[in-house]
Parts: structure tokens; C-alpha cells; sequence
């Protein structure tokens, strides 16, 4: 908590903070005589009628301004942080986490592990609750913020503490009946380690976490990822074909069993949970990513096993939503047919989705005959043959990879498409600091970064503009809270 305050960066004009002489560079010290933590504090104590605000210039004078204003009406000032604090580190080494298998030499940004339950509420991070105090508890349940995402890894005690390598580890459980009790929603993640949280385990963990039902209303379960920078860390196997087949198979089994509990619980009279204003609705509960399928080869599940799509952001349903989307853009689009002329691009992608892409590719050209598009799924050198997803492709292996298969096309592609989560957010920029530009010259192709999104996918593909750009880069936190998940399985769909 700032004594000092927090340093405004801006203010909007015309606003009550413009119209009383608020400028930038003044700190806001306290509202309404509550000195402020974070931003919660300040929209908090800022939904009143009548507010006391106390600023503090650079020399030390202090004004206090009394307000009435709307109880919805802003202040109008940004800080230079917006979160208003110094974000929460990670105060864990467990054994999967993919920033301990970064290699030396990249942008610090990338070595930050955050685990900030303020980061979960605002941008869908996921934290280990292990750094959090009764206060902290306490706070989100006051400002209600849900839902919040929740890594549990595993609801075994000391099996945690091993896995996070945190001593604490095994104490959060209690947190965690907190936030049930108090109806606060939540979402739950499981990173699977090949012989820790898996088989016996994971049944352990899935019958515990329906105790938080029905506040915790989804569960997913992504693979640990897996670099070759692992020097001095412990030692995990990937997960084979078969490994994939068993777990989709367990994950299943429960899906049916919990849909029947709920669907039942849902339609008697004492369907609610403890007085909860969250009420019971049928639910599969618990999912597995879409990396699962891909590695086992299986059909994804319908679109209706996946809930409303709750847990996207950890690749849960999101080749299934894009195969839906597409569809639906194709079809919206067919009347301009005649209008759309003849295109040939190239897609970079990672190796795990390339067979999905294909599928979607053909689904395109089939309507739209005048269209051409390769998929190049891009190996990753750079981690290592095990990191399959496109978001971790750096711009050197994509550079030297299109220019290979330049070499042995017979055909110039008009552009090179690439998702967008390869790019840091609101820059150009790959993980290894090589630019949109640098592919661009070395390659000699116009590059276009595309959205998750199937209308996104079939509009690149139809030299259509976009229609908006909002994905980001996983496994970063910048400077400017545009940060990633530590800790996310996501597949971006290209």
C-alpha cells in the first residue's frame, strides 16, 4: 500500500479529475481517507455519490477535493500502473513450469512468474494461492472478483508440495472452501505430469474438486510442456499416443458420471449449494485440451460437451469452435464469391494443429475454388521438438523454415499467415526479438498475423481486412499488464 500515493499518468478531458485541476505527474493519495492498495481499492471506495480525493503534487502540497458526482462516474485518470501495485511473483519452482526451461539471454519480461489473484480476475491468469493471506481471500470475496482461475495440479497435500516444490503448498485447500462458501466462481487447471498427478491421482483430484461444485464450474487438464532447456530440473516424460487414448478415456468416464449428478441435482428442489446464488446446472466439469485429442488421434468431443466453451483460453474446445466458425464465415461469405479473386497464401503453424488447419483449409477452398492455401507446420528448434504449439514458434525458425520451402515451391505465395499469438502483444515482435519486419525482408513475403477466430481464419484466407486484432502472447508479462499465463496449455487454432 503506497503512503505516498499513486502517480497519475493521465487524465482525461473534460473529466471531474480535468475539471478540478488534476494533472499528470500528481498522486492520488487516498479516497473518502482510505489510503488505496490497488485498483479494486480505488473503484471500490470510487462508487460513491460524494467522494473526498486527496492529491499530493511532485513538491509535497496536498489538496483535498470534495466530489458529488453519479456513483457509476469516473474519476477520468489512468496510473502509470494499471494495476495500481507491483504485480505478485510466483513464490513456487514447480517441477513443469515453463519459464525455468527458458533458455539465458532473452527479455527479462519473459523470466517474471506472476501468480497475482488480481491478474485473474482481470486478464484470466491462473494462480496457485499459495502466496495469499487470509486478507487476500478476504479482498476478492469483498469485491467479488470472479471468476478466479485456480492451478490445483493436484488436491493430494504433500503431492502438491512436492510438485511446486512449495512448503505451503498443501495449505491453500481451506482458501479454496473460502471462496466456495462465500459463492465466489471459479475455474480450476490441472497441468499433468507423467507419473506424479496422473492415473489414481487425477481420479483423486477430480472427486475432490466436485466438492466446490457448483462455484467451481469447470476443470481443465492440459500436458506439461516440455523444452529442452531443462538442465537441473526434475526429470518428466512426455505423454505418448497411448498415454493420450488413457486419459481421454478417464476424463470421459467422468464427464458422463458428473453430467448425471448435476443434471439430476439441477431439477430438485434443494438445488442450490448452501443458500448459493450460483445455482446447479448440468455440467461436464472436467476437460481435457484439445492437445489430447490431437496427440491420441481421437475425434473432438461436440460442441455441447464443452460447457460453453469455459476454458478456452487453456485450448479446451478451441479447434471446435474454430471448425463451427469457419463453417458459419464460409457461409456468410459465399454470396461474395464471384467478387473474391484468385489468392494464394501460406500458413505457419505449429505441428500439433496442422492436420486440424488442413481440414479447415479444404472446407475453404471447397467454396471458394479461386483460393489456394499450403499449411507449413513450423518445427520448433528453438525449444525443442516436444513444444509443438504455435505459440511458441520463434520468428529465426520460422524464418528459416519459409525460406526452405520457398526453395522448393513452384509458386510465390501472395502472403504468409501467421497466428497472432506468435507476436507479442500490440507489437511485432516474436520471442526471440526477431520482428514482423525481419520475416518480412528475409522472407520476401507480405506476412499477416490472424486472430483465433474462424471469421478471422476465413477472411485471411479470402484477402478479406480484419475485422480486429486482441490475442496476445502466452508465458510473458510485460510492463504494461499485458501479460501472459505462466502456466496456460493454449493452442492458438493456426
Amino acid at each position: 500500500m503506497s503512503l505516498k500515493g499513486h502517480r497519475i499518468r493521465s487524465v482525461e478531458p473534460d473529466s471531474i479529475a480535468w475539471e478540478m485541476g488534476v494533472e499528470p505527474g500528481m498522486y492520488l493519495v487516498s479516497v473518502n481517507g482510505h489510503p488505496l492498495e490497488d485498483v479494486f481499492d480505488y473503484r471500490y471506495f470510487m462508487a460513491e455519490e460524494e467522494v473526498q480525493v486527496l492529491i499530493r503534487e511532485e513538491s509535497g502540497e496536498e489538496t483535498l477535493l470534495e466530489i458529488e458526482k453519479d456513483a457509476e462516474e469516473d474519476f477520468g485518470v489512468e496510473f502509470e500502473s494499471s494495476l495500481m501495485d507491483d504485480y505478485r511473483s510466483c513464490s513456487n519452482r514447480c517441477i513443469f513450469c515453463f519459464i525455468d526451461q527458458m533458455p539465458p539471454g532473452m527479455r527479462q519480461t519473459l523470466y517474471f512468474k506472476d501468480d497475482d489473484s488480481r491478474l485473474s480476475f482481470l486478464q484470466g491468469n491462473y494462480v496457485t494461492l499459495t502466496n495469499m493471506s487470509d486478507r487476500d481471500i478476504e479482498r476478492i470475496i469483498r469485491y467479488r472478483l470472479e471468476p478466479i482461475n485456480i492451478s490445483v495440479h493436484t488436491t493430494n497435500p504433500a503431492l502438491r508440495v512436492r510438485m511446486l516444490h512449495n512448503r505451503f503448498a498443501g495449505d491453500v485447500f481451506p482458501k479454496i472452501a473460502a471462496l466456495r462458501d462465500a459463492h465466489i466462481v471459479m475455474n480450476g487447471q490441472i497441468v499433468l505430469c507423467r507419473g506424479f498427478n496422473d492415473g489414481a491421482e487425477l481420479d483423486r483430484t477430480i472427486s475432490d474438486l466436485m466438492e466446490y461444485l457448483p462455484e467451481m464450474q469447470s476443470v481443465s487438464v492440459v500436458p506439461v510442456g516440455l523444452t529442452r532447456f531443462r538442465e537441473g530440473l526434475e526429470k518428466l516424460e512426455p505423454f505418448t499416443k497411448e498415454d493420450a487414448c488413457r486419459l481421454i478415456d478417464q476424463i470421459e468416464g467422468w464427464q458422463e458420471r458428473i453430467w448425471e449428478m448435476t443434471s439430476e441435482r439441477s431439477v430438485t428442489q434443494d438445488g442450490k449449494h448452501r443458500d448459493a446464488p450460483v445455482e446447479w446446472t448440468p455440467t461436464h466439469f472436467i476437460h481435457a485440451s484439445d492437445e489430447w485429442y490431437l496427440l491420441a488421434g481421437r475425434e473432438l468431443p461436440e460442441e455441447e460437451r464443452y460447457d460453453g466453451y469455459l476454458q478456452l483460453e487453456n485450448g479446451v474446445g478451441m479447434l471446435r469452435l474454430l471448425h463451427t466458425e469457419t463453417g458459419d464465415s464460409i457461409g456468410e461469405h459465399l454470396p461474395e464469391r464471384e467478387k473474391i479473386p484468385p489468392r494464394n497464401t501460406l500458413i505457419a503453424t505449429g505441428f500439433l494443429a496442422a492436420d486440424a488447419i488442413r481440414a479447415e483449409v479444404s472446407r475453404t477452398e471447397a467454396a471458394f475454388p479461386q483460393i489456394r492455401a499450403a499449411v507449413l507446420p513450423v518445427k520448433n528448434d528453438f525449444f525443442g521438438p516436444l513444444i509443438t504449439v504455435s505459440g511458441l514458434v520463434t520468428g529465426g525458425d520460422l524464418i528459416r523454415q519459409v525460406r526452405a520451402y520457398l526453395a522448393e515451391s513452384q509458386e510465390l505465395p501472395d502472403e504468409l499467415l501467421i497466428p497472432v499469438n506468435m507476436l507479442r502483444s500490440g507489437e511485432k515482435v516474436f520471442l526471440d526479438d526477431v520482428t514482423v519486419a525481419d520475416v518480412m525482408r528475409e522472407t520476401g513475403l507480405p506476412v499477416r498475423a490472424v486472430g483465433s477466430e474462424g471469421e478471422e481464419f476465413v477472411r485471411a484466407l479470402l484477402g478479406l481486412p480484419p475485422k480486429e486484432d486482441k490475442e496476445r502472447q502466452i508465458y510473458e508479462q510485460t510492463d504494461c499488464s499485458d501479460c501472459g499465463q505462466t502456466e496456460c496449455g493454449e493452442i492458438d487454432p493456426l
